[in-house]
């Protein structure tokens, strides 16, 4: 006989009040339809957020290639004249919502904690452009990078790729990209719950306890079909596309991997870090007990999420060679 679970008693306790408030909302949206994109996108989650003004930061443009226009990039604290390490960041939004823009805030009090550079990108999103699109943004945007170092006081062989949910997912990308290209270093990458497989809750179920809250089986295929072009979780989804699908991980760079017990990609992101440890690549991971997808976002002031960004903050400074005072 099948015991059922309350899912909120596997919340953490500290979680909780954001858990209920988050399935309180969910209750009164429409299901997962293509249609509630635009209710997406327009969320309070992703409302504009005023930037710092004591940490400067500029636009700039960067080349993708023929037949794409140019992408625009968010520079947060640039000083010419040092060599500093680096971040190339891409936001989160399930590849279909949020911006570069809403993430300078968090990204400008980031870049000054750690005395960095973070360039973070205004990818194109589906279902308006599909994969193809917005990988070549994002690897734009690491070229931009790299091509700037000089001007923008960068150590070109200490930029890491860092982004949360999709963006961790086109983190993982862009890591793999740039490995097999060639072209421009990346040293390492910091994969916040990221979105890594397009099987998950399409053609690969999760058991009922798991992504209950804030990100769903049901908009996960939707997104995910929306970014490929075609059904989530088929035969055909391309490797380049879906880190999860990708055979040979080898050489790729360093990695940290952070997400909560009851996120939906609780599985693929354990699944992802065992084998990139099985593929010589050191990695470190991270499962909060409780937390579901963005658990650090809706409770931040909990002891656990604050416990997970000291984690996030100590992986960079080892990824880019910081040196921790003390």
């Amino acid at each position: 006989m099948e015991i059922e679970i309350d899912p909120m008693s596997l919340v953490a306790p500290e979680f909780r009040a954001a858990a209920a408030e988050i399935e309180l909302r969910e209750s009164a949206n429409p299901p997962a339809i293509r249609a509630s994109i635009p209710q997406l996108r327009n969320s309070p989650f992703f409302a504009d957020i005023e930037p710092l003004p004591d940490v400067e930061y500029f636009e700039s443009h960067a080349p993708v290639g023929e037949g794409h226009p140019d992408v625009l990039l968010y520079v947060i604290n640039a000083k010419p004249g040092g060599r500093r390490p680096a971040i190339l960041h891409i936001h989160g939004g399930g590849q279909v919502a949020g911006t570069a823009k809403n993430e300078v805030r968090r990204l400008q009090g980031l870049a000054s904690q750690l005395d960095c550079v973070i360039v973070t990108v205004e990818y194109r999103l589906a279902p308006e452009s599909t994969f193809e699109a917005s990988i070549e943004d994002n690897y734009a945007g690491l070229r931009w990078l790299h091509t700037h170092a000089d001007e923008l006081g960068v150590a070109a062989e200490r930029v890491a790729v860092f982004g949360e949910s999709a963006g961790g997912g086109h983190a993982a990308i862009l890591a793999n990209l740039a490995t097999d290209r060639g072209e421009f270093p990346v040293a390492f990458q910091c994969l916040i719950y990221p979105m890594l497989d397009d099987r998950t809750g399409s053609t690969r179920r999760v058991p009922e306890h798991i992504g209950r809250y804030a990100w769903t089986a049901d908009w996960n295929a939707l997104c995910w079909e929306c970014f490929l072009g075609m059904p989530a979780g088929g035969e055909d989804s391309p490797a380049i596309a879906v880190p999860s699908r990708r055979k040979d991980l080898r050489n790729l760079p360093p990695a940290f991997i952070g997400v909560g017990a009851i996120d939906l990609f609780v599985e693929e992101n354990i699944e992802y870090a065992s084998r990139l440890i099985n593929a010589g690549v050191a990695t470190e991971l991270i499962v909060v007990p409780g937390g579901f997808h963005g658990f650090d976002i809706f409770a931040p002031e909990s002891a656990a999420a604050q416990t997970f960004e000291r984690a996030k903050i100590n992986a960079l400074q080892r990824g880019l060679g910081i040196t921790i005072p003390g």
